[in-house]
């Protein structure tokens, strides 16, 4: 009997919770609203330069996989291939993140750091998951889905940056 109390919980522990379907849909917002503006944006793509885009493109991947791994049965093989892409794609975005400087005067700015803390958290919640420290990988994640991607996709749209530029001209 307790081998089964403990199955039911261990499956709870998995199941999403409210902030993970919270954070799923401001994912599925977020990729809406890059949708239009990248559509609105057309005509300017051939300007922009080859950083950005690789820049956008592996954050769009994140960002797309997002609701997939947080609402979905975890622990599986499959899980496991998505969250080795989703985090290549972090790590990714990160490091291009780094050649991007069009504000500042081509210097770094406060957005920079959360590159480099994704740098770090990154692979501790590769790690995390791979101890089997699912306490920990499950926070870490929601902290990085909160921060490096949500919070940082949404201040890509005021201030006149490119995709609000795009999106409210």
């Amino acid at each position: 009997m307790a081998t089964g109390a403990h199955k039911s919980a261990g499956a709870n522990a998995l199941a999403p919770d409210t902030y993970e379907r919270v954070l799923s849909a401001g994912a599925v917002i977020l990729l809406t609203a890059v949708a239009a503006a990248l559509f609105k944006g057309r005509a300017h793509w051939p300007s922009v330069p080859l950083n950005i885009w690789v820049h956008l493109v592996t954050v769009l991947i994140a960002v797309t996989l997002t609701p997939f791994m947080l609402l979905r049965r975890r622990g599986t093989p499959s899980h496991r291939q998505l969250g080795w892409v989703w985090a290549g794609a972090m790590i990714l975005t990160a490091l291009v993140s780094l050649s991007v400087r069009n504000v500042n005067h081509g210097g770094f700015s406060i957005i920079h750091f959360l590159s480099v803390f994704t740098l770090v958290q990154v692979p501790l919640i590769v790690w995390s998951a791979r101890t089997h420290n699912l306490k920990r990988h499950r926070q870490s994640v929601r902290a990085m889905v909160t921060g490096a991607l949500l919070i940082a996709g949404f201040f890509t749209f005021p201030f006149d940056r490119l995709l609000g530029h795009w999106l409210f001209s």
